[in-house]
């Protein structure tokens, strides 16, 4: 996610993430399927519908429960977390305070269910026998959701529908089991492992759909309209709906690149943007693995928000603003959506490798007006008025970049530590190890971690195995020691 507030600033400790590969190459046989069906009423500002769930135990235990995220309930008016901060409020709620929330309404083929979790986010199914290893299980769950009038990434906005997350989504799991994760407002509290998509949306006609997936069918009867959607090897899926949007698309090395806009005066730009910074990824690091792309401008309170084939970019950003957000949430197509990570503890390994790939486009594709100096120069100042202002503050600043989100004060501080310190690692590193080995051991580790979700160690292994001693390198910057 790119945040405006960094923006306007910047103009090696695994932790418990196993590497499981929830379904590698594409159509892989082995991997869990959700069969989704979302029905949305505008009026009511709700989505309902089922997920059909084929689960695969990829792990090496038998599991009694399968255990469910339910970020919708982040904006029930008695959460524990807030979805938004308070310096993003007035940004966020544009008519005023408002709340939604996620209901299970049912389980079907389960002994029994119930939602728990540290902030009623959790859906706990206990199976009817375990699933062993190798093994599959279906269930179905169906929900409702209400849509908060917010400018989030789920929710009614002035002029578009953000429906991320918007239905349960199966936890990742870990060496400790599945992987609760609470909807803390630094960042962005989302571990999924990857899994085969089939998605029916059913709305009203006058709705233009983006979409992460590809269109497999479409249908209208009565003034509404049913689509159908498919997407494999994907960690979450996400839409956004307007009445207003207008639509460039343009091919990308076969690649259908679509750019959703509100009012855009440079839209032509910004496609190409996401047109070349789409080749130069998959050029640099590895082919991109999604048959399309939509990037889609859109109400929303930060600078924009990925998901797979599907990024967020805030309505109203200015010209600079908005191409290079376009840039960095596209990079997250390969340090997010191919490649996961542990967001919650270790949010620099997907921002900061995101907004060091966008450097290197910008440094690769001048004519935009970025240079890597300007860059790496703005993130470093803005890091030192960080360390200062705490210094004078706390006494003390804690730079530790291995941390769980809850432990970041604010925004300020998780911008400073995972978006800003994580460009200027990034940016020595590669000048201790020389471009060659730098942009080979990216490759390396998009190779040897698509669809899997990579520890710290993963990422760092990839340059200290390349013959360069690094690992105090590594340690010193994700342990807070270095001075910058």
């Amino acid at each position: 996610m790119k945040k405006i507030l960094c923006i306007l600033l910047s103009l090696c400790v695994a932790a418990g993430v196993a590497s499981l590969t929830a379904c590698g190459e594409n159509k892989n046989k082995n991997a869990t399927v959700y069969d989704v069906l979302a029905i949305y009423e505008p009026d009511e500002r709700t989505v309902t519908g089922t997920v059909d769930l084929n689960f695969y135990n990829s792990t090496d235990n038998e599991l009694s429960d399968l255990k469910f995220n339910l970020y919708g309930n982040a904006f029930r008016e008695d959460a524990t977390y807030k979805p938004v901060s308070k310096t993003y409020e007035n940004k966020a709620y544009y008519a005023g305070k408002s709340y939604g929330a996620m209901d299970i309404t049912g389980v079907e083929n389960c002994a029994g269910w119930t939602v728990g979790g540290e902030d009623e986010n959790i859906l706990i199914v206990n199976l009817t026998e375990p699933v062993y290893p190798e093994e599959r299980v279906k269930v179905t769950v169906s929900y409702t959701l209400t849509l908060a009038q917010v400018n989030h990434r789920t929710g009614v906005t002035q002029k578009t529908v953000n429906l991320g997350n918007f239905y349960p989504v199966l936890c990742a799991y870990t060496r400790e089991g599945f992987m609760e994760c609470p909807y803390y407002y630094c960042g962005d509290p989302f571990v999924s492992e990857c899994a085969n998509y089939n998605v029916t949306l059913d709305y009203p006609t006058e709705y233009v759909v983006a979409s992460s997936g590809k269109t497999v069918s479409e249908s209208e009867a009565n003034g509404r309209k049913k689509s159908v959607y498919k997407l494999d090897d994907a960690r979450d899926f996400a839409f956004v709906l307007s009445k207003d949007f207008q639509v460039l698309t343009e091919n990308a090395d076969g690649v259908e690149v679509k750019y959703y806009y509100l009012n855009d005066n440079n839209a032509q730009t910004s496609l190409s943007a996401a047109v070349q910074s789409l080749k130069y990824f998959s050029a640099t690091f590895g082919k991109y693995a999604y048959p399309t792309l939509s990037v889609v401008q859109t109400g929303f309170c930060y600078g924009g928000m990925e998901f797979p084939a599907l990024t967020m970019i805030a309505a109203g950003l200015d010209s600079d603003s908005n191409v290079y957000t376009i840039v960095h949430e596209n990079a997250h197509q390969w340090w997010y959506a191919m490649v996961g990570s542990d967001q919650m503890n270790n949010a620099w390994q997907d921002e900061g490798l995101a907004e060091y790939s966008t450097l290197m486009f910008f440094e690769n594709n001048p004519t935009y007006g970025f240079t890597r100096t300007g860059i790496v120069n703005s993130a470093t100042n803005a890091y030192r008025a960080y360390f200062t202002v705490y210094s004078q503050l706390k006494g003390e600043v804690n730079t530790s970049m291995t941390r769980n989100l809850k432990e970041y004060s604010g925004e300020f501080e998780y911008n400073n530590v995972t978006y800003n310190k994580g460009l200027i690692m990034f940016d020595m590193l590669r000048k201790s190890v020389g471009d060659e080995k730098f942009v080979a051991g990216l490759k390396h580790y998009f190779e040897t971690n698509r669809g899997k979700i990579a520890s710290a160690d993963d990422l760092c292994g990839c340059f200290i195995k390349g013959g360069t001693d690094l690992e105090g390198f590594f340690k010193s910057f994700l342990e807070g020691k270095v001075l910058i």
